[in-house]
C-alpha cells in the first residue's frame, strides 16, 4: 500500500492501487454486492514485492549493501504519520461514540496496530470460538499494513543475506537472489495452501501465509521482460491481468477458501499488469488508467485504506441508526476527501520536512515517541469500561427482579407490549456473557473434546447430598447460552449439574461439514465429531435422570453423501443420539432455537433504537426457519423426549424482536444475552414439568 520511495510515478501501478483500495472500499460498504473485494489487499501486497525489492536491489547492486537505518526512516516518513493519525482519531471516536462495551477491544486493537502486530491479534481471535461473533473494531483494517510492516523489517534482511552468501562463494549475485526469492516464494505458497485447508480463519492474518504475494511482485522486480513480450503480447497480459482481478473480486465471497490456492487469481493478475507495462510504451488501457481522476485515487489509496473503516464503524452511532445507501455513498466521499486532505497534509509534509531535517535516528525515536502515546491512550480507554461496566450491571440486579423484566412481560396486560418495552441496558458487556461459568463451576475441567477424555465440567448444586439428580446441559454454543437458566434451576433443585459445549458443532450423530456456509477445516470437522462421540457416549454410561440440548442446526452443515434434506439428516442424527439416552434412563429436554438475528436485522439495530425496539422487529417466518430441534423432538412419542419451545417470549404471531420486557435477547450475532437466559429458569420449569 506504500508507494515507492523514489518519486518515479508508473500510470499502471497507480492505477493498480486505485482499482485496489475501491475494490476494498465497496466491499466493506457493499458487501452483498462486491463480496470478493478482499482481494484487494493481494493486489497491494503484490506491488509492495515489486516496488520494494526494485529499490532495494538496485542499492544492493550498485554498492554492495542496504541502508538499513535509511530504508526504515524511509518506510517511517512514508507510511507511520498517516497511520498514527488515524489510530488517535479513532481512539477518540471510540471514546465518544461506541458503546462501553466495545472500548476494551477497540484499545487493544488500536495499540496492537500501533505496534503493527495487528494480523496475530487477529489471528489470535480468528481460532477462538466467542471472539468470532465479536463486533469490528475501527482498526481491524490494520493488519494489513501490520503484515506489509512485518515484510519490511525482514526483506532487506533477507536480501543481504542472499548477496552476502553469493559474494561468499563467488557465485552470480542476480542468479542467487533470484533462487532464494523462488526458494522462500514456493515455500509460502506451499504453507499457505496447507494452512488455509487447516485452519483458514488463523491463515488468512498469517505473515508466513502472505509471503508468497510479496515474493510474486519481488520475481517481477529481479526480473526483465524478455523480447518475445511483443507490444501485442502485453496488451494482451495487461486485459488478462486485470480481468483476473475483476472476476475474483466479483465471483469470490466469505466461502471462498482463501488465501491458499485461490489467491493465485488476484496475485498473478497483478503481476501480468506490471509485467507488461515494465518496458514502457503506450498499452490499450493507458487512455483509461491514466485519467487524472484514476491517478488521483491511486496517489491516495493508502490515505483512503486508512479512513474509510473507522467511517464506516463509527457512523451508525454518531447518526443514531442503521446506515442505508445514500449514507454509504457519502461515507465513500468523506474517505476521499480525509484521504486527500491527509496525504497533503500529513504524508506529503512529513516526507519533505523529514528529509530535510530529520536523521533516521531522529525518525526512530518519534516512532517511539508515536507508539507510546497510542499505548497510553489505548490503557486510558481501557481503564475507563470496569466503573462503567460495574453501573450497568447494577441498574440491571436492580431491575432483574421487576414483575415486568424480559420474558416476564409476556402474557400481562399491566405491562403493556412487551415487545416495545425500552431497552434498559442495550449495551452487552461481561455482565451479558453467556459462557461465564458460575463459582460452583470452577473446581472441575471440560475435557471431552480432547483425545482422552475424562468428563465434562461439573456444577455441584447438592451441597454434599447423594440423593440429588444428575443432569447434562451439552451441545454447542446455543445449548451453552441456557447455562444462566440452567444453573438457576440446578440452584434451586439442589441437581448435579454436567456440562459439555464445543461452539460451532452440532451434538447428533451426523457428518459435520461447516460453519455458517464456510466449509470447515479438517482439524474442525475432526474435534466436533470426536467431542460429539464422546459425549453421547459420556451422558450414555452416566445415566443422567435429565439431559438438557440444543444445536444451531440453521448455521451448521452436515452432509452424509446420501443425497437426503438437512433437515431429514439432522433429525436421524439426533434421534439416534437421544434415543441411547432415553435407553439409559434420561428424560431428554431438547431446546428449540431462538429466533435468527444477524440474518434478518442488523446487530446494532438494538442498540441504535433502544427507545423504540420494535423498529427491530422480523417477519416470523424468516427469524424462524424450519428447526431439526423441534422435527426431530416430533418423532419421538413416548414421552421421553420432551421439546421446549420458548419462541413465544420472542415472537407474536406475525414478527419476532430483539427485545423483550425491557431486555435486549442477543448478546452477540445469534447468542442470548446471558442476563435475559437467567430469567428464563421458572418457564423452563414450566415446560420442563419439573418440582412438580
Amino acid at each position: 500500500m506504500a508507494s515507492a520511495s523514489k518519486r518515479v510515478v508508473r500510470t499502471d501501478i497507480q492505477a493498480l492501487r486505485a482499482l485496489a483500495v475501491c475494490l476494498v472500499v465497496l466491499n466493506h460498504l457493499w458487501p452483498a454486492r462486491l463480496p470478493g473485494g478482499y482481494v484487494g489487499v493481494d493486489v497491494f501486497f503484490v506491488i509492495s514485492g515489486f516496488l520494494i525489492t526494485s529499490h532495494l536491489s538496485k542499492e544492493l547492486f550498485a554498492s554492495g549493501r542496504v541502508r538499513l537505518a535509511q530504508f526504515y526512516a524511509r518506510r517511517a516518513r512514508r507510511l507511520l504519520p498517516a497511520a498514527f493519525a488515524v489510530l488517535a482519531v479513532s481512539l477518540v471516536g471510540a471514546w465518544l461514540w461506541l458503546p462501553y462495551t466495545r472500548w476494551t477491544a477497540n484499545a487493544q486493537e488500536i495499540v496492537g496496530s500501533a505496534f503493527y502486530v495487528e494480523n496475530w491479534v487477529l489471528a489470535a481471535k480468528a481460532v477462538d470460538y466467542s471472539a468470532m461473533n465479536s463486533s469490528a473494531s475501527m482498526v481491524q483494517h490494520y493488519w494489513s499494513l501490520s503484515v506489509e510492516e512485518q515484510f519490511y523489517l525482514v526483506w532487506p534482511l533477507a536480501l543481504m543475506g542472499l548477496y552476502s552468501l553469493a559474494v561468499g562463494r563467488n557465485w552470480a549475485k542476480d542468479r542467487v537472489l533470484w533462487g532464494g526469492l523462488v526458494v522462500v516464494t514456493v515455500l509460502s505458497f506451499c504453507f499457505s495452501v496447507y494452512l488455509t485447508a487447516a485452519s483458514s480463519s488463523e491463515a488468512y492474518f498469517n505473515t508466513p501465509v502472505r509471503v508468497w504475494e510479496f515474493g510474486a511482485g519481488a520475481l517481477l522486480a529481479l526480473s526483465v521482460s524478455p523480447p518475445v513480450l511483443t507490444l501485442v503480447l502485453r496488451n494482451v497480459l495487461s486485459v488478462l491481468g486485470f480481468s483476473m482481478v475483476l472476476i475474483s473480486a466479483v465471483f469470490y465471497d466469505h466461502a471462498t477458501p482463501f488465501p491458499g490456492w485461490t489467491a493465485l487469481a488476484p496475485v498473478a493478475g497483478t503481476a501480468l499488469v506490471i509485467l507488461a507495462g515494465n518496458d514502457g510504451g503506450r498499452l490499450w488501457h493507458d487512455g483509461l488508467t491514466a485519467l487524472r481522476p484514476v491517478q488521483f485515487l491511486g496517489n491516495i489509496s493508502y490515505s483512503l485504506y486508512l479512513w474509510h473503516w473507522p467511517l464506516i464503524v463509527v457512523a451508525p452511532f454518531v447518526l443514531g441508526e442503521t446506515v442505508g445507501t445514500p449514507v454509504k455513498v457519502c461515507l465513500a466521499l468523506s474517505s476521499v476527501v480525509l484521504a486527500w486532505l491527509t496525504k497533503r497534509w500529513i504524508e506529503d509534509r512529513w516526507i519533505v520536512r523529514s528529509r530535510r531535517h530529520s536523521r533516521p535516528s531522529r525518525v526512530l525515536v518519534s516512532v517511539a515517541a508515536g507508539m507510546l502515546v497510542v499505548l497510553l491512550g489505548g490503557l486510558t480507554l481501557h481503564l475507563q469500561v470496569a466503573p462503567k461496566a460495574s453501573a450497568a450491571a447494577e441498574l440491571a440486579r436492580t431491575d432483574s427482579d421487576g414483575p415486568c423484566f424480559g420474558p416476564r412481560a409476556v402474557g400481562k396486560p399491566e405491562c403493556g407490549d412487551p415487545f416495545a418495552r425500552p431497552v434498559i441496558d442495550p449495551h452487552m458487556g461481561p455482565a451479558n456473557e453467556y459462557w461465564t461459568m458460575p463459582p460452583e463451576c470452577s473446581g472441575t475441567k471440560d475435557t471431552l473434546g480432547e483425545t482422552n477424555p475424562a468428563g465434562p465440567a461439573i456444577c455441584d448444586f447438592s451441597g454434599g447430598r447423594e440423593d440429588v439428580e444428575t443432569v447434562w446441559l451439552v451441545g454447542d454454543s446455543h445449548a451453552q447460552q441456557w447455562q444462566p437458566a440452567l444453573v438457576k434451576i440446578a440452584s434451586h433443585m439442589n441437581w448435579r449439574l454436567k456440562v459439555s459445549y464445543s461452539g460451532g458443532c452440532p451434538l447428533a450423530d451426523v457428518r459435520y461439514v461447516g460453519y455458517r456456509g464456510k466449509p470447515a477445516d479438517p482439524a474442525a470437522v475432526e474435534k466436533c465429531r470426536r467431542w460429539s462421540s464422546n459425549v453421547a457416549e459420556a451422558v450414555e454410561r452416566d445415566r443422567p435422570a435429565r439431559v438438557f440440548t440444543s444445536s444451531f442446526a440453521a448455521g451448521e452443515t452436515i452432509d452424509d453423501g446420501s443425497g437426503q434434506s438437512q433437515l431429514d439428516q439432522y433429525k436421524a442424527g439426533f434421534v439416534s443420539y437421544w434415543s441411547r439416552w432415553t435407553a439409559a434412563g434420561a428424560r431428554v429436554y431438547p431446546i428449540a432455537d431462538p429466533p435468527l438475528n444477524d440474518r434478518v436485522r442488523d446487530v446494532a439495530c438494538i442498540p441504535l433504537s433502544a427507545g423504540e425496539p420494535t423498529a427491530c422487529r422480523a417477519p416470523r417466518s424468516e427469524a424462524l426457519p424450519a428447526d431439526p430441534i423441534v422435527a426431530a423432538s416430533k418423532m419421538v412419542s413416548d414421552g421421553s423426549v420432551k421439546l421446549i419451545d420458548m419462541s413465544q417470549y420472542f415472537c407474536d404471531n406475525a414478527y419476532c424482536y430483539g427485545a423483550v420486557g425491557g431486555v435486549s435477547v442477543y448478546f452477540d450475532l445469534d447468542h442470548l444475552n446471558a442476563q435475559l437466559s437467567s430469567v428464563f429458569g421458572p418457564e423452563i420449569m414450566k415446560e420442563a414439568d419439573i418440582g412438580r
